[in-house]
């Protein structure tokens, strides 16, 4: 059996560092991580990744009642639904949002994987990897630390999500990992947030429009994200973030 190959200093460090900060602060209220992750403990060096998808007003919310101005990290595929571009701006302008970062992908990079814009009815890891991951591992690098909003009940593969976790040598922050589904709408009724109009139709998990489909009753809100295949996750959740980086495919 092959052993596991040892993690280089930074990424030890940042494992380390995640399990602190687990132990110290993943019990706390998701208001109170957001506030002590952003003014103390990576103050002026962290972001959020945002989706502007089903769930994505919450923690927005929360943000910017700390810091209108934290950077606010968006990728833009060009396979987005038109309405979540509208949600996009409508939530930025609801919450006065000062710094949403488009991020796109590598124009060059499309232009050698797919340069007919039709990758994802062949191989959708691929087409994650030169749209969402490759992007995001660029925007992120920057930061020592970014925000998302994943929760536990999302899906089976999401059930232990811990609020802090370490990718690479740097630093994910999930508040809201502990959230109900019944939180989550608490949250939004209280505060009168807008809903990303999709929602209602059946959309509880929102990704590019060519491999998203509305949630049969009964199933999970990330079920209908690329129906019918073993595929869960885009990638830019998983540990091999920092890799697409360096990785010439791309």
């Amino acid at each position: 059996m092959l052993a596991k190959p040892r993690p280089r200093d930074g990424e030890a460090e940042a494992l380390g560092h995640a399990a602190s900060l687990e132990a110290l602060y993943g019990h706390l209220p998701a208001e109170k991580i957001v506030e002590l992750a952003i003014r103390e403990e990576f103050a002026g060096r962290i972001a959020a990744v945002s989706s502007f998808g089903a769930d994505s007003a919450v923690l927005l919310d929360i943000i910017a009642r700390v810091d209108r101005g934290l950077p606010v990290l968006f990728l833009d595929t060009g396979k987005h639904f038109e309405e979540t571009l509208s949600y996009r701006d409508a939530l930025a302008a609801d919450f006065g949002l000062t710094d949403v970062k488009v991020l796109k992908p590598d124009e060059g990079a499309l232009e050698r994987v797919d340069p007919d814009g039709r990758l994802h009815q062949s191989d959708t890891d691929a087409c994650c990897a030169v749209r969402k991951v490759e992007p995001l591992a660029r925007g992120v690098a920057p930061f020592d630390a970014w925000f998302t909003g994943r929760k536990r009940f999302q899906a089976a593969t999401r059930a232990t999500l811990p609020v802090f976790e370490s990718v690479g040598s740097r630093i994910r922050i999930n508040p809201l990992a502990r959230w109900t589904t019944s939180d989550q709408a608490d949250y939004m009724r209280s505060h009168r947030l807008r809903e990303n109009p999709l929602v209602a139709y059946g959309y509880l998990s929102i990704g590019c429009f060519p491999c998203t489909q509305p949630v049969q009753p009964g199933d999970d809100a990330r079920s209908g994200r690329w129906a019918g295949q073993a595929k869960v996750e885009c990638g830019i959740h998983l540990t091999g973030l920092d890799a697409s980086l360096t990785d010439s495919s791309l």
